[in-house]
């Protein structure tokens, strides 16, 4: 009988939450949690969609995924490691001569305050190469403004290169980024390092100016550090020789391929960890 009491007792317990939920103050404090509750998901709702315009207006900011200009194409990716990258890839076209103009940027940091410096370069970048197209100047011009606002703006890198479709002449100088490669047509595999520090560290330093011409066959790759820096499970980077060796074996594939080819091989080497930074990537082959 006691034992059948103790088991009486325990229901007794148990329910009394239940009825206790039912009660007048309870159900204004359920009420008061479902109202802030809808109105945190409207406000996530809010700034999904923020994002995700911002994201739609740096996509415009940056070149197609696909241009073609003269014997050139070049295709270009950037992935973003949270929902806005800081990476940038633009194209401008001189009226003038018919030379394009190829800027890669990447803001050290990552998220929105990395895309905001992200566009605020874009426009520095097409503004400068407006008045010249020396990509020497546009860097300087870059470095100037960014170590001029110092006290907030990060560091970046920037690899500028101007490019004749008539000659294939390539002129280009490389801010603290990662060296492009030039994989000419019978596999020579050039590093493209002429340049100088990354952008805001000194204001009056000075860049140095590369020069060289593509060839029938020939294709350059420009890249982020995401892409050397990616990380397998042990710790591994995928490394510039992976990154020469990928692009040799795809070398004969259209732009497009062969950036679908490398960008693959990353993300392959990585798996199943995510990527950690943002990712750029850019290809030009010569026909």
């Amino acid at each position: 009988m006691r034992q059948s009491g103790s088991l009486a007792r325990r229901v007794v317990d148990i329910k009394a939450p239940a009825r206790q939920r039912n009660e007048p103050g309870c159900r204004e404090r359920n009420r008061e949690l479902e109202l802030r509750l809808a109105a945190l998901q409207t406000e996530n709702a809010r700034l999904h969609a923020a994002l995700f315009e911002a994201a739609r207006v740096h996509h415009r900011l940056c070149a197609p995924r696909l241009v073609r200009h003269g014997d050139f194409e070049i295709a270009s990716e950037i992935f973003a490691v949270h929902s806005l990258p800081g990476d940038f890839f633009i194209i401008n076209v001189d009226k003038a001569s018919g030379s394009m103009i190829l800027a890669l940027g990447d803001i050290c940091g990552k998220g929105v305050a990395a895309a905001m410096w992200a566009t605020y370069l874009v426009g520095l970048v097409g503004a400068l190469a407006a008045a010249s197209t020396d990509p020497q100047a546009i860097v300087a011009g870059v470095n100037r403004e960014v170590c001029r606002m110092s006290w907030v703006a990060p560091l970046a890198t920037l690899f500028v290169a101007r490019l004749d479709p008539a000659t294939g002449g390539l002129d280009y100088c490389n801010a603290g980024h990662p060296p492009s490669l030039i994989m000419r047509a019978d596999g020579q595999l050039e590093a493209l390092s002429e340049g100088g520090t990354l952008l805001g560290v000194v204001t009056e330093t000075s860049f140095d100016e590369g020069h060289l011409e593509m060839r029938a066959g020939d294709l350059l790759l420009a890249y982020s550090d995401g892409i050397v820096e990616s990380c397998n499970g042990a710790d591994e980077e995928f490394g510039y020789e992976r990154l020469g060796a990928q692009l040799r074996n795809a070398r004969t594939g259209s732009a497009e391929a062969v950036l679908f080819s490398v960008l693959g091989a990353v993300q392959d080497f990585a798996a199943p960890l995510p990527l950690m930074d943002d990712t750029s990537l850019v290809v030009v082959r010569r026909h």
